[in-house]
């Protein structure tokens, strides 16, 4: 039976859910089918999505294929790294100590709070005047 080659990993953050899959290659990063760089306009974004790598040292020897929706760019980025964090953790369990101590691994569970009634949005009240 042949090897397995291909990984997979779930990465989520606020409303935006990823599902990475990475195969052995050179590098590229293809997310909804366009590359990271039509994707992300923002450096810093590209940064995030690139940071699993280079904590494990291994950037350039995954190809990454993602497919992301719901939420903004900057949650899509965070669902995306996250994915690929789980996905390399598949890859290889040694990996863990590495992408547990960058906190990678654990999916951030800050998530927008909701409007309350009498109140403009979640915690802005209308202005105040005395007359």
């Amino acid at each position: 039976m042949a090897e397995k080659t291909q990984f997979y990993g779930t990465g989520r953050r606020k409303k935006s859910v990823a599902r990475v899959r990475l195969i052995p290659g050179k590098g590229s990063i293809t997310i909804n089918g366009r590359d990271i760089d039509d994707y992300f306009g923002l450096e810093t974004l590209k940064t995030i999505v690139r940071q699993p790598f280079e904590v494990l040292g291994v950037l350039g020897k995954f190809d990454v294929i993602c497919l992301v929706d719901g939420g903004g760019v900057t949650g899509q980025a965070g669902a995306i790294r996250h994915g690929i964090s789980r996905a390399l953790l598949e890859a290889d369990e040694a990996n863990r100590a590495q992408l547990k101590a960058a906190g990678f691994l654990t999916r951030d569970p800050r998530m927008k709070e909701r409007k309350k009634y009498g109140l403009k949005a979640a915690r802005r009240a209308p202005q105040f005047s005395k007359r």
